[in-house]
């Protein structure tokens, strides 16, 4: 997301000032965040753990959040907008907890913000099946409604030029489907043998997303690019 983000900042003639380690900058402990915040109008969170444990996931978000809040608040930062999920509220996964613990952070900052819940991105389906090796694929039972990061980022970038809204309208994919249809649909476009398991978890969660707790809840904006045409197109962008 972070280089869509970037390349959506340029199209629109703007300067990014990229916040990573590779820039000498370390969210979590706030480490060089003062310097180069330095001159910027506003911040785009797109950050990210990969772990899936609720104590991690926790300490990540609230750990950079709260050091991109702080500094921002010290050097002048005008608007602060954080990327969010579709249904945090409603699916509850350890990695869904930062989620959350980050959006209330945000909401509850005194430096203007905006936070874009979004649905699951079109590479989704692609990563399920990357998790487990082998001829049988399992593949969790549940309906998205994938959207295209650039999409994504486009509209983060909007947002970030227009005066704060605190929760942003939900912004969501063209189509409603099921994972394990888009599972088969990446395997096919593969040329893979590979079949597909739909499991259906004995969570609470694993319910909530095979009832539709991932799909947003009332109008919003809605991306343009279909999963089928961004199968289609070079690289699945």
């Amino acid at each position: 997301m972070g280089r869509h983000v970037v390349a959506a900042l340029k199209r629109v003639g703007c300067e990014p000032v990229v916040l990573a380690r590779s820039t000498g900058v370390d969210l979590v402990s706030g480490a060089g965040l003062d310097a180069a915040l330095q001159g910027v109008r506003a911040v785009v969170d797109v950050s990210n753990v990969s772990s899936q444990r609720r104590s991690a996931s926790v300490r990540f978000f609230t750990a950079a959040t709260s050091a991109l809040l702080a500094a921002g608040a010290r050097v002048g930062v005008e608007h602060h907008v954080v990327l969010s999920i579709v249904g945090v509220d409603r699916v509850d996964t350890g990695y869904y907890a930062g989620k959350r613990a980050q959006e209330e952070l945000v909401l509850a900052a005194a430096l203007p913000t905006t936070v874009l819940r979004a649905t699951q991105f079109h590479e989704f389906a692609g990563q399920v099946l990357a998790m487990v090796s082998g001829p049988v694929a399992p593949v969790p039972r549940m309906r998205v409604q994938p959207v295209a990061a650039r999409e994504v980022a486009e509209h983060l970038v909007e947002l970030a030029l227009a005066p704060p809204q605190g929760r942003a309208p939900e912004l969501a994919g063209p189509q409603v489907h099921e994972l394990t249809d888009l599972a088969r649909r990446v395997l096919r476009t593969r040329g893979s043998r590979r079949l597909v398991l739909p499991l259906r978890g004995p969570t609470a969660a694993s319910r909530a997303v095979v009832g539709g707790a991932l799909l947003p809840t009332g109008p919003g904006p809605r991306g343009r690019q279909t999963f089928d045409a961004w199968l289609r197109a070079p690289s699945g962008t």
